[in-house]
């Protein structure tokens, strides 16, 4: 026992032996607890992400059905769009159809007028007659509106931008105006013009004819003005009446399918259709449309243009001035009439041998051809009208007519299509085209030109 320590020595010895198993104690539990807290946020770690894959699962599955919800709904949209856009074709195209075989009976109704007009010498009878004729007016410029609408609306009706000459357009307008503003007691200046835009010349045509017979309409004392200015970059052509004035709430209105003022007590209302032609050829165009009114003083609409050079204006396309030509005499004339409408065959056959012709009314080609074997003798003329039967085309009718007669025989076609390609394909064919329903002075003079 002796090797035992004690005293003071082997109690320093046993404290410091106590303070490193302390230390080495502690170092221990240290690391025990920072690997428990490691396992702990491990764990935690663990639980968030689980709980993170959820919910990224969750909104996954929920933008997945919000996607097809959305697919849906588009498709659901464009089937609306289709459905909407057949439905607006459909209604276009039905309207166009519907509107040419109303002006079939049209032309029948004016051409069987003006021939009983020739034949009855009582004057009550004539203004009867008169007023019947401006009755079936009003229902042929209705029609006219109509068509044009639906062609723009089934896209049908496309503009051909070029050069157009104003002066010789304001030259036939003056024509055309001053009767129907004489009527009325009304003046009418148009000012003509040296200069040239560029511009559709149907649809600009249309515009100046419609904002002249609106301004005459409605204008009771006074007159109508229209001329053109140039402004800044751009040409302006001005109409301008002393009529009643629209008021500015009602300004925008008046450019709307329907919308109508008060007519003058010589005139009836129109159909509130000529400014919303205007609105919409002149939009097609690009061409801006304003309007300046005051109540009780009249108004100004403006037509804002792009100039163009003159030295552009194509002279390929010559307008024949039928108001130009001399009647010449049509009696003993001979005509071949091929008319599918039997109405408007016989109208148009009255009005014929009212101005003394001789008229042989056919079906077809082949009708006419067997008719011809059966007169042995060639017509002066052939009158066609431009849609027959079972797809036949009055083009081809005339020229199987002339082929048989091995004669370069004088034809014109008739027709109820407003469309470019009717008058174009006319055209490659060499003949005048008169546009149903036909006016008979204009059919008078036309015919007269091919026989001289």
């Amino acid at each position: 026992m002796t090797d035992i320590l004690q005293g003071p020595d082997a109690v320093d010895q046993l404290r410091r032996e106590a303070v490193k198993l302390k230390k080495i104690n502690a170092a221990l539990m240290s690391r025990v607890e920072r690997s428990m807290d490691q396992q702990l946020n491990a764990f935690s770690l663990f639980e968030t992400a689980i709980a993170l894959d959820h919910k990224v699962r969750d909104r996954t599955h929920q933008l997945r059905e919000a996607l097809h919800s959305v697919e849906r709904a588009n498709e659901g949209l464009y089937r609306a769009k289709q459905q909407a856009e057949a439905a607006s074709s459909l209604k276009s195209s039905v309207l166009i159809s519907v509107t040419h075989d109303l002006l079939q009976p049209l032309n029948a109704a004016r051409l069987t007028l003006s021939a009983l007009t020739e034949m009855m010498e009582s004057q009550e009878a004539g203004l009867l007659i008169d007023q019947a004729d401006r009755s079936l007016l009003m229902l042929e410029d209705l029609l006219r509106s109509l068509l044009e609408i639906a062609k723009l609306d089934a896209g049908a009706l496309k503009p051909d931008v070029r050069a157009i000459a104003l002066a010789p357009l304001f030259e036939q307008l003056r024509n055309e105006f001053e009767p129907v503003a004489a009527r009325q007691g009304l003046s009418l200046r148009i000012r003509t013009s040296p200069r040239a835009v560029r511009s559709d010349a149907m649809m600009l045509r249309r515009i100046l004819q419609n904002l002249l017979a609106n301004a005459i309409r409605y204008t009771r004392n006074g007159g109508v003005v229209m001329g053109c200015r140039l402004r800044g970059d751009h040409i302006c052509i001005q109409v301008s009446d002393t009529g009643p004035g629209i008021a500015q709430a009602q300004q925008q209105a008046i450019f709307r399918e329907f919308q109508r003022g008060e007519a003058t007590a010589t005139d009836q209302a129109g159909f509130g259709l000529g400014l919303s032609i205007v609105r919409r050829f002149a939009t097609v165009l690009g061409h801006e449309v304003r309007l300046s009114s005051q109540v009780g003083r009249g108004s100004t609409f403006t037509l804002e243009l792009e100039p163009a050079d003159l030295a552009e204006v194509s002279d390929e396309v010559h307008e024949v001035k039928l108001a130009e030509r001399r009647y010449s005499g049509l009696e003993g004339a001979k005509i071949l009439l091929i008319e599918n409408d039997p109405n408007g065959s016989e109208a148009m056959a009255a009005l014929l041998e009212g101005w003394g012709c001789d008229v042989a009314t056919t079906r077809s080609a082949a009708d006419a051809l067997l008719r011809l074997s059966e007169l042995g003798g060639a017509p002066d003329a052939v009158i066609a009208d431009l849609h027959l039967d079972h797809g036949e085309s009055g083009l081809s009718a005339i020229a199987d007519v002339r082929q048989h007669l091995k004669l370069d025989t004088p034809a014109m076609i008739i027709t109820a299509d407003y469309s470019e390609k009717a008058a174009k394909d006319a055209s490659r064919h060499g003949l005048e085209v008169l546009k149903k329903p036909i006016k008979p002075a204009e059919m008078r003079a036309l015919l007269s030109f091919l026989l001289s």
